[in-house]
C-alpha cells in the first residue's frame, strides 16, 4: 500500500490534486517523501525549500496530525502504510 499525502492551499494546483498516493514503500522517511515530491513536482522546490534545500520554517509537514519537528526522529521518521502526511504551505491573513 502506498503512503498518502494531502496538500493544501497553493500546493494543490502544483500537484494537481488534494490527495496523492505516493509510490513509496512503508519504511520510507518523511525526508524521502519530501525528496520524492520535489523530484516529481519541481515547482514545489520554491514553495517548500530554501536555497540550501532545507524545509522553510513556515512550511509544515504533519504525520497523523503531528508537526514533524515535534516527532522523535523529525524528518527521519519512518512511515507506515497507514500514516497520512499533510503538507501545508505558508499562509498569511489579515
Amino acid at each position: 500500500m502506498a503512503i498518502v499525502a494531502n496538500f493544501y492551499a497553493t500546493l494543490r494546483p502544483i500537484v494537481g490534486s488534494k490527495r496523492l498516493e505516493l509510490p513509496l514503500e512503508a519504511g520510507a522517511t518523511v525526508q524521502q517523501v519530501l525528496d520524492y515530491l520535489v523530484q516529481r513536482y519541481p515547482a514545489l522546490r520554491n514553495e517548500l525549500l530554501d536555497e540550501h534545500g532545507n524545509l522553510y520554517r513556515h512550511v509544515h509537514i504533519f504525520v497523523n496530525g503531528r508537526d514533524v519537528p515535534y516527532l522523535e526522529h523529525g524528518m527521519n521518521t519512518s512511515l507506515t502504510a497507514s500514516d497520512v502526511v499533510d503538507v501545508f504551505p505558508a499562509v498569511a491573513g489579515g
